[in-house]
């Protein structure tokens, strides 16, 4: 499989999904500089492909643990596989992190898309592992709970027009 890499997902397709899926995060908050950035492909199932969300870390990440569908970029960013969704290829832009305009922005990106590069296996074996919790225990454990219905995700997904 190829490298992960960063992308932007159309928000319409976003919005589309909020029904299917309660903890999908917003592109963009009000007062927020850019758009969310995601991380794709993730994983490849059901011939479709998974992106996870990538979120800016905050004070309350340093105090919480690295878990199957928590994983911590340094002190850059976070990802929560448990928020992790399918995206037609149609509806989602790769991010060349060298055109990006704000020189500290950028720097940033690279550093996270260093990082991440050097964990992508584990973030795949992570993201296969919480997909396949959650199809064998539906809602029946705490993890399970948090994560989206990717069955249903998978629904709406090939429905997207």
């Amino acid at each position: 499989m190829d490298n992960i890499k960063f992308y932007e997902v159309n928000s319409k397709y976003i919005n589309y999904l909020l029904p299917y899926a309660p903890h999908l995060f917003h592109n963009k908050k009000k007062g927020q500089g850019n758009e969310r950035k995601y991380i794709g492909v993730i994983l490849h199932i059901n011939d479709i492909d998974y992106f996870a969300p990538l979120s800016s870390f905050k004070n309350k990440h340093k105090k919480m643990q690295e878990s199957l569908d928590f994983i911590k970029i340094k002190t850059y960013a976070v990802i929560n596989l448990n928020n992790m969704f399918p995206v037609p290829y149609n509806q989602c832009k790769y991010i060349d992190i060298n055109k990006e305009h704000n020189p500290s922005y950028r720097n940033l990106l690279r550093s996270e898309y260093r990082f991440i590069k050097s964990i992508q296996e584990k973030i795949r074996k992570n993201a296969l592992n919480v997909y396949k919790h959650k199809i064998q225990n539906g809602n029946k454990t705490s993890l399970a709970k948090r994560c989206n219905d990717f069955i249903a995700l998978e629904t709406a997904a090939k429905q997207y027009k």
